[in-house]
């Protein structure tokens, strides 16, 4: 009997909570495979179609697009350069940040792609201009990039330890500039820093940034329980962040990134995100969206991942609205976690439009 019990309890758990997560796994494949062509979102709502989608960036940025683009086409670095001399460290220190991660993202693919001669624009930005500060923060963020991308690299700890250096060089060429601290950031991440030398260079960062959204996401990483930290502490250290955060602040939507980089691989509770702490990182999101600039950069990076709770919360009114704000540009956590980024996206969005649909079909 008490076999039969616990077979009983196991099939139950089944139906209930395996099946449903399959079944909403089956639908969003079924929809990139054409299967649900009748939502389709790119007909009926002016959602742009699945090709035409762009993972470089969380959202618009036509400058920095066009500087990229630039630098890929003719290895020219000087449009870039120019750029990030336009973008100033104390009024636009947040859109800074996100120039520099986009332009060294750009040459570290163009590596990957070309091994030896891709983003040949950034060495010859270096080489020409070593007095740039623009040129050293990119530097310094694509090395960590390169170190990130092969943790098992017999020269990890070297190319980090470089970009710790380079770090230092743009420092002193922009005093100011909080973006070279929040690149070392992700050094100390990558070295296993401790947590008191962690905490030097995160006292540095808010000294110049305060509420700086960015860097407070490069920080949460490091007490990620991934990293050098566990849930506790990454909960901690987002929960104090947001209690502290003034009128128009993102950071009362850091929770939610503590809360979905402490999600479980296979989501076992049905009702996971109806529970009491998604559900009250969701609302504050929301409301740092509500009441947050609207240009400002980070923004996106928020709907994004708003948008992907609302989805799995069956909240498909609010999702949508977070797809229609940022829709076209999809270079945002929780799509870049994913081996097809525009194919995580289209699916979930579909999801979104289907359950919009159908809520106004009753």
């Amino acid at each position: 009997m008490e076999f039969l019990a616990i077979l009983l309890a196991l099939v139950i758990i089944c139906g209930i909570v395996v099946v449903p997560a399959m079944r909403r796994r089956r639908a969003e494949q079924d929809a990139l495979r054409g299967a649900g062509a009748a939502v389709d979102p790119a007909h009926g709502h002016g959602l742009v179609p699945v090709e035409r989608l762009d993972v470089r960036l969380p959202g618009p940025d036509p400058e920095l697009l066009a500087a990229v683009e630039e630098a890929r086409r003719t290895q020219d670095w000087k449009p870039a350069a120019e750029l990030l001399a336009r973008t100033p460290a104390g009024t636009a220190a947040e859109l800074r940040w996100q120039r520099v991660q986009t332009l060294a993202g750009a040459a570290a693919q163009e590596l990957a792609e070309a091994p030896g001669t891709g983003g040949m624009w950034l060495r010859h930005w270096r080489v020409v201009a070593p007095k740039d500060a623009g040129g050293a923060a990119v530097q310094a963020e694509f090395l960590v990039q390169q170190a990130l991308r092969d943790p098992s690299s017999q020269d990890y700890r070297m190319i980090l330890e470089e970009a710790r250096t380079v770090c230092a060089e743009a420092a002193l060429l922009a005093p100011g500039d909080p973006t070279p601290y929040i690149v070392e950031l992700g050094v100390a991440r990558g070295l296993g820093a401790s947590a008191a030398e962690f905490q030097s260079v995160w006292e540095t960062v808010v000294s110049r940034a305060p509420q700086h959204m960015g860097a407070h996401l490069a920080a949460l990483r490091y007490w990620s329980a991934k990293w050098h930290g566990s849930q506790e502490e990454a909960d901690a250290f987002a929960q104090r962040a947001a209690g502290g955060a003034p009128a128009g602040s993102l950071l009362p939507a850091l929770p939610l990134f503590a809360v979905h980089d402490h999600l479980p691989d296979v989501v076992l509770v049905r009702s996971l995100f109806d529970g009491v702490v998604v559900r009250r990182a969701v609302e504050a999101a929301l409301y740092a969206v509500a009441h947050a600039p609207a240009d400002h950069p980070v923004l996106p990076h928020v709907r994004h991942l708003l948008a992907w709770f609302l989805v799995n919360g069956e909240q498909y009114g609010p999702a949508l609205e977070q797809f229609r704000a940022v829709d076209g540009h999809i270079g945002a956590i929780p799509w870049t976690y994913e081996q097809n980024p525009a194919a995580a996206y289209a699916a979930y969005r579909a999801r979104a439009v289907a359950g919009w649909e159908q809520s106004h079909r009753r």
